[in-house]
């Protein structure tokens, strides 16, 4: 799909548009996105590439399960960090913020959330007295 404002592809890469950005990658290294889709001659917004990269891309990413070890960090990490997904995947490297949000809403959300609503409506019970 194009955006006919600036004639820029939107929606799905293609293999080749990929395999373009990884030579380009390969080529001039990561940073400067704002040269990237010219230098790779990619249709595709700077923004986009960048986003391409770091989250499906880059070669560092971790794919598949994750380890319990990583699980019980992630426990742990939420507990203190919340829904900061992107702090949260600093502290599990080859992680991506996305794959970390997906595993916990998928995985964990409705097994460690519903005892912190729980204690939170505790909380919020008044109580009347009765003199």
């Amino acid at each position: 799909m194009e955006d006919s404002s600036k004639g820029l592809t939107k929606g799905a890469w293609t293999a080749e548009e990929d395999s373009l950005l990884r030579r380009c990658i390969d080529k001039y290294g990561e940073g400067k996105w704002h040269q990237v889709p010219l230098r790779a001659g990619l249709n595709r917004c700077r923004k986009s590439c960048r986003l391409r990269w770091l989250n499906y891309l880059k070669p560092t990413i971790k794919r598949g399960k994750l380890s319990s070890d990583e699980v019980d960090l992630l426990l742990r990490l939420h507990k203190l960090l919340g829904n900061r997904w992107s702090l949260i995947a600093g502290r599990l490297p080859g992680r991506t913020a996305n794959d970390i949000k997906n595993y916990w809403n998928t995985h964990l959300s409705k097994k460690h959330e519903p005892c912190c609503k729980t204690k939170m409506k505790k909380r919020n019970v008044t109580f009347s007295s009765t003199t």
